[in-house]
């Protein structure tokens, strides 16, 4: 697996920043860049179950790794979801599996710095470089309003 590396500045406190990101309806809202109808179900809490998923029943299952409000958020990806059928033992999620995704909420002079770290395969490595940067500059727009 291979780790990438995204990083934007907003003109926003980190707290907006942070509560911009995991509120369900904005969250709707910059990840869309993913995929439109992009949604969650579950917690943010540490420990807590969460599935990431499309209108069509795919997504991920992961579990919240690390919680420190307005600091960083680590998502433990632990397997994937097929039509709504969560799998968490194939082959094929043995070997993407755990991935991490990590949000780092800095202080800037500007306003928040935000960090993206994320563990991923060579299949999906190209498109992860392609639509993050979108997805994030989704991201900046929400919170600088």
């Amino acid at each position: 697996m291979k780790t990438l590396t995204f990083e934007i500045t907003i003109n926003a406190p980190r707290a907006r920043v942070w509560d911009t990101m995991l509120n369900l309806d904005t969250y709707e809202a910059w990840t869309a860049a993913f995929c439109e109808g992009s949604t969650y179900e579950g917690s943010w809490d540490k420990g807590a179950r969460i599935r990431f998923g499309t209108p069509s029943g795919d997504g991920m299952l992961a579990v919240i790794a690390e919680n420190e409000p307005h600091a960083f958020v680590s998502i433990k990806h632990i397997g994937m979801i097929d039509k709504g059928v969560e799998d968490t033992t194939s082959d094929k999620v043995k070997a993407m599996t755990p991935a991490y995704e990590n949000y780092r909420f800095t202080d800037t002079p500007q306003g928040t710095l935000l960090t993206v770290t994320m563990d991923t395969i060579p299949d999906y490595e190209q498109y992860m470089l392609d639509t993050y940067p979108k997805a994030l500059a989704l991201l900046k727009d929400l919170c600088e309003r």
